[in-house]
């Protein structure tokens, strides 16, 4: 965390790859360590989504709510869990006077679907509750990238904030292009070889190229 913080805004703490993780120690530590102006993202991704957790998903969601009530800055929640536990969620995050933003996350592995569907899925996140939509795609072609960066021009246009860009190396493009387009954050490994999604760049690549591009 202290080493990110160096290069980033926000941290994800990927905790379904953190066994018998300790949330009060990872989120009161933000208060008092070097990276304290950082923000801190919980996210506790389910397999079917690329993630690790094991346990179930009552399990799952109880993590995310101790992680709301520890005053996380955000908690990922994927748009395909049970529309009862996205509740808990939500109805936590109100009892803690809504100082959690929570992201609905929708990840497609395969491939990006047509441009009703994507708009589709999210104004379903929208529907869920999320204060930001995040939508992620796989690019089998290059053409997938500019219908998936079309999202935030969408979400812009609804006064809403979105996190959208294609996996994969096709995909490499629309990491650097979304946040010039307007999306809401971009996602970088601390290191080669730690990439939590296939494309992936490092942070101090991804800061070589905004400062390329001014």
């Amino acid at each position: 965390m202290e080493r990110s913080s160096a290069l980033s805004d926000v941290i994800e703490l990927r905790i379904d790859s953190i066994r018998n993780v300790d949330l009060s120690k990872l989120i009161s530590a933000k208060s008092v360590g070097a990276y304290r102006n950082t923000s801190i993202i919980i996210t506790n991704r389910k397999r079917n989504e690329g993630g690790k957790f094991e346990g179930s998903e009552g399990e799952r969601v109880t993590l995310l709510k101790e992680a709301i009530e520890l005053g996380a800055d955000f908690v990922d929640i994927e748009l395909s869990t049970e529309n009862a536990l996205i509740e808990e969620l939500l109805l936590t995050i109100r009892n803690h006077d809504n100082k959690t933003k929570l992201i609905v996350s929708h990840h497609d592995f395969n491939g990006s679907p047509t441009d009703k569907l994507l708009k589709d899925r999210f104004n379903e996140c929208l529907k869920a509750g999320a204060d930001i939509v995040k939508l992620i795609t796989y690019a089998n072609s290059m053409e997938d990238n500019l219908r998936v960066l079309n999202l935030i021009s969408y979400a812009k246009r609804k006064d809403k904030e979105i996190i959208a860009f294609c996996m994969g190396n096709l995909g490499r493009i629309s990491r650097v292009m979304a946040p010039i387009l307007g999306s809401y954050l971009c996602f970088a490994s601390l290191e080669k070889g730690d990439e939590s999604a296939p494309g992936q760049m490092t942070a101090s690549e991804m800061k070589q190229i905004f400062r390329i591009l001014r």
